[in-house]
């Protein structure tokens, strides 16, 4: 059956990066009206441009992670453009900061989990509030919250401690708002992805000959997936097709979690 959230607000962060981008086109193909917001002041504009679809369901919007004010401000000019916030999408995902226990600092450490758990609570805890505040039936649902996570929460590669170190936060700070939430209507869920086609991937995959072929080696599916594939999970858990489902982490791997690494010939 077709998911359609016509009629329906987004916010999406990150929205210019690859992932984040594919996302909020999904959502715009589902028929919901789309905030795309991120850092970079001009590169909204650049994922704007290539977005397929009516273009008065999209704005863009600069927005920067973990200031309160800009957080305020983001809030405002959704609801001033497109009415009520029914979803939100926390997709970015910093995984820049990399080294093994003894050689990262703090300042490196603190770099990764500010925009990978902080920035999602101080958002999340935003827009759950102005989604309580609105006006709707009883049994009708105030919102969904999806995180898009990394299966490095629980599959450790010891050079990026630091991104595994936040990605198991954010898991656990989305089962930890689920919990929270549940009862006042907002559902909150994760998706985990490995070995999704992101940018990042490509150009690790351009440095490093053997990764495409090691990863596929060590995923059961035998493939890597596209970023289509992310997006779709996240679009059904924000439908109402998802509507029992909160507090869960969604693995997008092919199956890689399922693996114990020693019985793999590329631990």
């Amino acid at each position: 059956m077709p998911i359609s959230l016509e009629g329906k607000t987004v916010i999406v962060t990150c929205a210019t990066q690859d992932l984040g981008r594919t996302i909020a086109q999904r959502f715009l193909d589902a028929g919901a009206m789309v905030m795309l917001a991120d850092g970079d002041e001009k590169a909204p504009a650049n994922a704007e441009a290539g977005l397929i679809g009516d273009e008065e369901r999209f704005a863009r919007f600069h927005y920067v992670a973990q200031d309160k004010l800009c957080i305020t401000n983001l809030i405002a000019a959704t609801t001033e453009r497109f009415g009520e916030i029914d979803v939100l999408v926390n997709s970015a995902q910093n995984a820049v900061t990399q080294g093994q226990f003894l050689e990262i600092s703090v300042d490196d450490f603190d770099a990764s989990i500010g925009p990978n758990v902080r920035a999602v609570f101080q958002l999340s805890q935003a827009v759950a509030k102005r989604m309580l505040e609105k006006e709707r039936d009883e049994d009708e649902p105030a919102g969904t919250i999806v995180n898009i996570s990394s299966i490095a929460a629980r599959r450790t590669v010891p050079g990026l401690l630091a991104f595994s170190v936040a990605s198991a936060a954010l898991e656990q700070l989305t089962r930890s708002m689920a919990a929270s939430l549940a009862g006042h209507g907002v559902r909150v869920n994760a998706v985990a992805i490995g070995g999704v086609l992101t940018e990042r991937l490509k150009e690790a995959m351009r440095e490093h000959d053997d990764l495409r072929e090691d990863m596929i080696r060590v995923t059961p599916m035998q493939r890597l997936a596209e970023m289509d594939e992310a997006a779709d999970t996240a679009l059904f858990l924000a439908s109402p097709h998802a509507s029992y489902i909160t507090g869960q982490i969604v693995a997008v791997d092919g199956g890689r979690t399922l693996l114990d690494p020693l019985s793999s010939p590329n631990r």
